[in-house]
């Protein structure tokens, strides 16, 4: 194995993965830290962790123990993995996991990047962009879980980590790999040791890839990992093989828990292309008023592509964590759709779609899953996953995909409308 990764949930692992498959390395995604060693063809290993929103000394242990075993498997290279949106809070857990890996590592430095242009993350002057809006006034602001009040990246990471930050801007990485690669020597002599890098353009990523060839930590979104494969292609390290892919027909069905904006636009068009959308009410999941099976049910019992969610406006979902607490909430919606979706799977159903980073990963520890195949990609970001010999899945981040997401997913898991 050349390159170890560390991702901090489920979807941002497979957007990982899915930027390594495509540039050529044989790539596997696993669900936790396996307790086996990885096959010898594997050159990209991605340990998908939930360490999102725990509390930092848990995120700090969970991802020590990942990095332990994939030293084990050889590694040149460790990429730790978080949203292109930064999803953290003032306390962490970026900082602290990053921190960690840092002296783990023994490493004098990492990047910091989670720009991601294919779907419109960018970084100019240290601050992060979502399309056209800064990251706080971007709806992102509203996360229940996460809510993002501040777009510059350097002030944001430095409330979480005990080292001073340093910053390589966008005229710099105009200039290229060589001029970046200086001005990063240039603030680790400053005694930065977390360096955020600006970039509005996939070449930008591919020049502070480039310029990261011999770092052994990197930190950021998917984006700044499609240099990788190269450098190592460079090298004469990498094989070339792709991963296989094999469609998996029957019934395919949509759980969606996230309250993004683009995932409630997917919600809304996938209605009106006429198929059955069924809204689950939070205070009933909680208050056990209906029950996996029930719902698990009614999304058997009919044709199309199914879809439940619990996708709600902001302030609805506001009201409800004041109502129930945050954390009672968050576990009886994440520990619904994880029963639902082993019913599902237990009833036959070999393609399950999830929407939201903390929705899927609850899932995919449900179906006590191992690891996952990286298939063709369905969106920027999102590729379609083999989890078992009769089960394909979509993991999609909240915040990614086109409106017609669902069922373009569909179509490509299993190969037919």
């Amino acid at each position: 194995m050349l390159v170890g990764c560390i991702g901090d949930d489920f979807t941002g692992s497979s957007d990982l993965a899915n930027t390594l498959a495509k540039g050529g390395m044989r790539t596997v995604q696993y669900v936790g830290v396996p307790a086996a060693p990885a096959d010898s063809e594997v050159e990209a290993g991605v340990v998908s962790l939930k360490t999102r929103s725990i509390a930092p000394h848990d995120a700090v242990a969970q991802s020590l123990m990942a990095l332990d075993w994939l030293k084990k498997q050889g590694c040149q290279q460790f990429f730790f993995k978080y949203c292109s949106t930064f999803d953290s809070t003032a306390q962490g857990n970026i900082g602290p996991v990053a921190d960690a890996l840092l002296e783990a590592l023994k490493a004098d430095y990492a990047i910091v990047c989670p720009a991601f242009p294919g779907a419109g993350r960018t970084i100019y002057m240290g601050h992060l962009f979502v399309d056209d809006h800064l990251l706080n006034e971007s709806g992102m602001q509203n996360h229940p879980i996460t809510p993002m009040t501040n777009s510059d990246i350097r002030s944001w990471i430095a409330t979480q980590t005990r080292h001073s930050v340093g910053y390589v801007g966008m005229a710099n990485v105009n200039r290229g790999n060589a001029v970046i690669s200086a001005k990063i020597d240039e603030e680790v002599e400053r005694g930065n040791r977390l360096i955020v890098i600006d970039a509005i353009q996939d070449i930008d990523l591919i020049e502070i890839g480039i310029a990261a060839k011999a770092h052994t930590l990197i930190t950021g979104g998917s984006g700044i990992a499609t240099a990788l494969p190269e450098n190592f292609r460079k090298r004469g390290l990498i094989s070339g093989s792709k991963n296989t892919w094999c469609t998996q027909d029957g019934p395919c069905v949509v759980l969606s828990g996230s309250c993004s904006i683009a995932t409630r636009a997917q919600v809304a068009y996938h209605k009106e292309r006429g198929h059955m959308v069924l809204e689950l009410a939070t205070n009933e999941i909680i208050e056990k008023q209906i029950t996996p099976e029930d719902v698990a049910s009614q999304l058997l019992d009919v044709s199309g592509i199914p879809l439940a969610y619990t996708s709600s406006d902001s302030e609805i979902v506001r009201a409800t964590q004041k109502r129930y607490g945050q954390n009672l909430v968050s576990t009886a919606l994440e520990g619904f759709f994880a029963d639902v979706a082993v019913s599902l799977r237990d009833a036959g159903v070999g393609c399950i779609i999830t929407a939201g980073g903390e929705t899927s990963g609850a899932i995919v520890e449900a179906l006590k899953l191992q690891m996952l195949e990286i298939g063709p990609e369905i969106a920027p970001g999102v590729p379609a996953l083999r989890a078992e010999k009769n089960l394909v899945l979509a993991l999609k981040s909240g915040n990614f995909g086109a409106k017609n997401f669902f069922e373009t997913a569909a179509t490509i898991l299993r190969g037919r409308t």
